[in-house]
Protein backbone atom coordinates (compact mmCIF):
# COMPACT_ATOMS: atom_id res chain seq x y z
CA UNK A 1 0.00 0.00 0.00
CA UNK A 2 1.30 3.41 -0.92
CA UNK A 3 -0.50 6.76 -0.76
CA UNK A 4 1.03 10.16 -1.38
CA UNK A 5 -0.51 13.45 -0.24
CA UNK A 6 0.87 16.97 -0.41
CA UNK A 7 3.02 16.49 2.69
CA UNK A 8 2.84 12.82 3.58
CA UNK A 9 3.44 9.29 2.40
CA UNK A 10 1.30 6.53 3.90
CA UNK A 11 2.95 3.20 3.12
CA UNK A 12 3.29 -0.40 4.16
CA UNK A 13 5.12 -0.80 7.42
CA UNK A 14 8.76 -1.91 7.27
CA UNK A 15 10.73 -3.65 10.03
CA UNK A 16 13.06 -0.63 10.31
CA UNK A 17 10.06 1.52 11.35
CA UNK A 18 10.12 -0.04 14.81
CA UNK A 19 12.97 2.30 15.81
CA UNK A 20 10.83 5.39 15.18
CA UNK A 21 7.86 3.83 16.98
CA UNK A 22 10.05 2.95 19.98
CA UNK A 23 11.20 6.59 20.14
CA UNK A 24 7.58 7.80 20.01
CA UNK A 25 6.65 5.35 22.75
CA UNK A 26 9.57 6.45 24.91
CA UNK A 27 8.42 10.09 24.88
CA UNK A 28 4.87 9.14 25.87
CA UNK A 29 3.36 9.71 22.41
CA UNK A 30 1.61 6.35 22.42
CA UNK A 31 0.27 6.30 25.97
CA UNK A 32 -3.24 7.43 24.97
CA UNK A 33 -3.31 5.76 21.60
CA UNK A 34 -3.53 2.30 20.09
CA UNK A 35 -0.76 0.89 22.28
CA UNK A 36 -2.43 1.68 25.60
CA UNK A 37 -2.30 -1.30 27.89
CA UNK A 38 0.65 -2.93 26.10
CA UNK A 39 3.24 -2.21 28.77
CA UNK A 40 6.20 0.12 28.93
CA UNK A 41 8.89 -2.24 27.60
CA UNK A 42 8.37 -0.96 24.05
CA UNK A 43 11.88 -1.86 22.93
CA UNK A 44 11.10 -5.51 23.74
CA UNK A 45 7.73 -5.97 22.05
CA UNK A 46 7.68 -3.30 19.33
CA UNK A 47 9.81 -5.25 16.80
CA UNK A 48 7.39 -8.19 17.15
CA UNK A 49 4.39 -5.90 16.70
CA UNK A 50 5.91 -4.45 13.53
CA UNK A 51 6.64 -7.97 12.22
CA UNK A 52 3.05 -9.07 12.94
CA UNK A 53 1.73 -5.90 11.31
CA UNK A 54 3.71 -6.58 8.14
CA UNK A 55 2.19 -10.08 7.93
CA UNK A 56 -1.35 -8.80 8.54
CA UNK A 57 -0.87 -6.10 5.90
CA UNK A 58 0.14 -8.81 3.41
CA UNK A 59 -3.16 -10.61 4.13
CA UNK A 60 -4.96 -7.28 3.62
CA UNK A 61 -8.16 -8.22 5.49
CA UNK A 62 -9.57 -5.39 7.64
CA UNK A 63 -12.03 -7.78 9.29
CA UNK A 64 -9.35 -10.16 10.56
CA UNK A 65 -7.52 -8.12 13.19
CA UNK A 66 -5.86 -4.84 12.27
CA UNK A 67 -4.02 -3.12 9.45
CA UNK A 68 -1.50 -0.42 10.32
CA UNK A 69 0.51 1.69 7.91
CA UNK A 70 3.40 4.05 8.45
CA UNK A 71 3.00 7.80 8.00
CA UNK A 72 6.14 9.50 6.67
CA UNK A 73 6.62 13.27 6.47
CA UNK A 74 7.80 13.69 2.87
CA UNK A 75 10.11 16.70 3.16
CA UNK A 76 12.28 15.22 5.92
CA UNK A 77 11.59 11.55 5.15
CA UNK A 78 10.87 10.72 8.78
CA UNK A 79 8.30 8.41 10.34
CA UNK A 80 5.76 10.51 12.27
CA UNK A 81 2.96 8.05 13.05
CA UNK A 82 0.62 5.36 11.85
CA UNK A 83 -2.88 5.08 10.38
CA UNK A 84 -5.04 2.08 9.60
CA UNK A 85 -7.96 0.12 10.92
CA UNK A 86 -8.84 -2.50 13.50
CA UNK A 87 -11.70 -4.95 13.68
CA UNK A 88 -13.78 -4.51 16.82
CA UNK A 89 -15.23 -7.95 17.58
CA UNK A 90 -17.56 -6.57 20.25
CA UNK A 91 -18.99 -3.99 17.84
CA UNK A 92 -18.69 -6.18 14.72
CA UNK A 93 -17.31 -3.18 12.84
CA UNK A 94 -14.07 -1.93 11.35
CA UNK A 95 -12.69 1.10 13.15
CA UNK A 96 -10.12 3.72 12.25
CA UNK A 97 -6.90 3.78 14.28
CA UNK A 98 -4.15 6.38 14.09
CA UNK A 99 -1.52 8.21 16.05
CA UNK A 100 0.96 10.98 15.42
CA UNK A 101 4.13 11.35 17.48
CA UNK A 102 4.03 14.17 20.02
CA UNK A 103 6.71 16.16 18.19
CA UNK A 104 4.59 16.28 15.02
CA UNK A 105 1.15 17.09 16.41
CA UNK A 106 -0.68 20.33 15.71
CA UNK A 107 0.33 20.48 12.05
CA UNK A 108 -2.72 18.83 10.47
CA UNK A 109 -0.80 15.64 9.68
CA UNK A 110 -3.34 13.38 11.38
CA UNK A 111 -6.25 14.84 9.42
CA UNK A 112 -4.31 14.61 6.17
CA UNK A 113 -3.39 10.96 6.83
CA UNK A 114 -6.91 10.01 7.95
CA UNK A 115 -8.50 11.56 4.84
CA UNK A 116 -6.01 9.77 2.59
CA UNK A 117 -6.50 6.45 4.37
CA UNK A 118 -10.30 6.55 4.47
CA UNK A 119 -10.39 7.38 0.74
CA UNK A 120 -8.12 4.37 0.13
CA UNK A 121 -10.21 2.22 2.48
CA UNK A 122 -13.49 2.84 0.66
CA UNK A 123 -11.89 2.40 -2.77
CA UNK A 124 -10.04 -0.78 -1.80
CA UNK A 125 -12.52 -2.73 0.37
CA UNK A 126 -16.14 -3.72 -0.06
CA UNK A 127 -17.07 -2.17 3.29
CA UNK A 128 -19.56 0.68 3.40
CA UNK A 129 -18.78 2.13 6.85
CA UNK A 130 -15.82 2.74 9.11
CA UNK A 131 -16.15 3.90 12.70
CA UNK A 132 -13.85 5.79 15.05
CA UNK A 133 -14.27 5.38 18.79
CA UNK A 134 -12.32 8.09 20.58
CA UNK A 135 -12.06 8.86 24.26
CA UNK A 136 -14.18 11.91 24.95
CA UNK A 137 -11.25 13.50 26.80
CA UNK A 138 -9.04 13.28 23.69
CA UNK A 139 -10.37 16.50 22.17
CA UNK A 140 -7.60 16.81 19.57
CA UNK A 141 -8.39 13.37 18.17
CA UNK A 142 -12.12 14.13 18.14
CA UNK A 143 -11.40 17.29 16.13
CA UNK A 144 -9.22 15.28 13.74
CA UNK A 145 -12.04 12.80 13.09
CA UNK A 146 -14.55 15.59 12.51
CA UNK A 147 -12.22 17.50 10.17
CA UNK A 148 -11.63 14.29 8.22
CA UNK A 149 -15.39 13.92 7.66
CA UNK A 150 -16.48 11.58 10.45
CA UNK A 151 -19.87 12.29 12.03
CA UNK A 152 -20.48 11.96 15.77
CA UNK A 153 -23.27 9.42 16.30
CA UNK A 154 -23.08 8.60 20.00
CA UNK A 155 -21.28 9.33 23.26
CA UNK A 156 -21.34 6.51 25.80
CA UNK A 157 -19.37 4.54 28.33
CA UNK A 158 -17.21 1.88 26.66
CA UNK A 159 -14.31 -0.35 27.59
CA UNK A 160 -11.83 -0.36 24.72
CA UNK A 161 -8.78 -2.58 24.36
CA UNK A 162 -6.29 -1.60 27.04
CA UNK A 163 -8.85 0.16 29.24
CA UNK A 164 -8.98 -1.12 32.82
CA UNK A 165 -12.56 0.10 33.14
CA UNK A 166 -15.24 1.78 31.07
CA UNK A 167 -14.55 5.34 29.97
CA UNK A 168 -16.56 7.95 28.14
CA UNK A 169 -16.12 7.57 24.37
CA UNK A 170 -17.36 9.43 21.33
CA UNK A 171 -18.41 7.12 18.51
CA UNK A 172 -18.01 8.49 15.01
CA UNK A 173 -18.75 6.97 11.65
CA UNK A 174 -18.05 7.63 8.02
CA UNK A 175 -19.88 5.93 5.21
CA UNK A 176 -18.82 5.34 1.65
CA UNK A 177 -19.78 8.30 -0.56
CA UNK A 178 -20.62 10.53 2.42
Amino acid sequence: MYIETDRLIVRNMEQEDNKAYIEMASDGSLDEDIFCGCGSNYHEWMPGWVKDTILLNEEDNPKKDYLAYTIVEKEQGIVIGSVGCSYFDDLEQVGLVYFIGADYRGNGYATEAVVAYTNYFFEHYDISKIIANIRNANKASCITAERAGFKLVETKMYKDYGDAEERLYNFYEMTKNS
